[in-house]
């Protein structure tokens, strides 16, 4: 479905408003970049609002007529969240995509504002929340509007340690980013079913940019003083890493294929995943737990203080269930 497929052949988006998260670098900034240059306007939400304008400017030093502007939003602060959310709501009348992509990548152990362990905090519970809150202008655009989680195909070797969720009896930075992504999954399916059992003309799509060189990979051997971690990486970026304009291919192509369904998960279709045109592809067993699923939603609007618009409706709840019993009942016979 995807052959050679790259970002010329995204469709206009004139009239359309986009937010990425983590804009102002790597994969967010190519995104952004590459929306602009078809007409979008982006909503560029970074932790540093100055390194947003630094990364704005250069776009329009590229695209001159680039429609863009920069709200601070910290992942890891839900304060700051639901401060850019509220802003959100009242300078823009539509959303069209959310683009949920910043995240960090194997640090040491560090906690968020609310105490939450910073991979699982920024990478999930940060996007889980901003989602929640802008849900309502995606449900009140017209059309189809879209969410896309980045997730990684680190994600095959996490599991979601319910009893140890944020790492504080024991913490391995590689185990902790695995389980953030795998959360990326879990929520992504569990958000699109359920839009779908809403009858809600918002589709929920996840992605992965394979192996692309970014700023990502330095953050954690930076943290650490670890020089010899830090030219480490930078070799295996050079030997196999594609670069970040080619990184950002699958999230592009799941935010604006016109093919693309709710619940798909888009990544490199090439060596190993690792590279390549984007195309629909399969997760891990694990990402399709529905339990697993059902228990991180339930465990994340907790954390968070963030419920659905679908999720505070109970005759909403009362579908649900309805539809879990009976999914049940089926697979008993």
């Amino acid at each position: 479905m995807a052959d050679n497929w790259t970002a010329d052949e995204m469709q206009d988006l004139s009239g359309s408003t986009i937010v990425v998260t983590g804009a102002n670098t790597g994969l967010g900034y190519e995104a952004t970049k590459e929306f602009a240059r078809k007409g979008g306007h982006v909503v560029m939400a970074c932790r540093s609002v100055e390194r947003g304008h630094e990364a704005a400017d250069s776009i329009r030093e590229q695209l001159p007529s680039a429609s863009l502007s920069v709200h601070e939003c910290d992942l890891a602060d839900l304060e700051s969240v639901r401060a850019f959310a509220e802003e959100f709501e009242a300078t823009y009348p539509s959303l069209h995509v959310l683009c949920n992509n910043a995240g960090v990548m194997a640090i040491p152990r560090t906690e968020t504002e609310q105490g939450f362990e910073t991979q699982f905090g920024v990478n999930h519970l940060g996007h889980f929340a901003l989602t929640g809150l802008l849900l309502d202008r995606l449900i009140g655009t017209g059309g189809e509007t879209r969410v896309v989680t980045q997730s990684s195909a680190v994600h095959e070797s996490g599991e979601i340690d319910f009893e140890d969720l944020h790492g504080e009896d024991e913490y391995d930075p590689w185990g902790a980013y695995a389980q953030s992504k795998l959360a990326n999954l879990l929520f992504a399916y569990e958000l699109d079913r359920r839009l779908r059992e809403a009858n809600l003309e918002v589709t929920s799509v996840a992605c992965h940019p394979g192996y692309a060189a970014t700023d990502l990979q330095r953050r954690g051997p930076e943290m650490q003083g670890s020089k010899l971690r830090l030219w480490a990486m930078g070799a295996m970026n050079a030997l196999l890493a594609q670069d970040a304009e080619a990184g950002a291919l699958p999230l592009l192509y799941a935010a604006t294929h016109p093919e693309i369904e709710g619940g798909e998960y888009v990544g490199p279709d090439g060596f190993r995943n690792m590279r390549g045109a984007p195309a629909v592809q399969d997760s891990s067993d694990a990402s399709h737990d529905r339990e697993d699923a059902a228990r991180l939603w339930e465990l994340s609007e907790e954390l968070t203080g963030v419920t659905y618009p679908f999720d505070r409706s109970a005759g909403g709840r009362a579908k649900r269930l309805a539809g879990e019993v009976a999914g049940r009942l089926s697979e008993h016979g």
